[in-house]
């Protein structure tokens, strides 16, 4: 990646994914940010949907980050995708 090797700590970062469903990717990200010396507090992440899963996960993960989301989904199905979602915001977007 192009990360500087390290961040000032007051560095405000903003996170921006179109659906949180486990968190898995918010928490990569986050584990990346902090090594190179963020301060999750100064992290925001901001969603169009969120999954109950993925909030549980991050705030017990990282409880100063701070998430905005527009809609909250209650579950996810087996294969990990917030039901009922958006569907594949990726392949939405892309046209793929």
């Amino acid at each position: 990646n192009k990360l500087p090797e390290r961040f000032n700590p007051q560095t405000r970062v903003l996170i921006t994914d179109p659906m949180l469903a486990t968190g898995g990717t918010t928490t990569m990200a986050m584990d990346e940010l902090t090594t190179r010396g963020i301060d999750p507090s100064n992290v925001r992440v901001v969603s169009v949907v969120a999954a109950h899963a993925a909030l549980q996960k991050l705030s017990v993960t990282y409880p100063s980050l701070n998430i905005f989301t527009a809609a909250i989904d209650e579950t996810l199905n087996d294969q990990g995708y917030i039901v009922p979602g958006l569907g594949d915001a990726g392949d939405r977007t892309y046209g793929t």
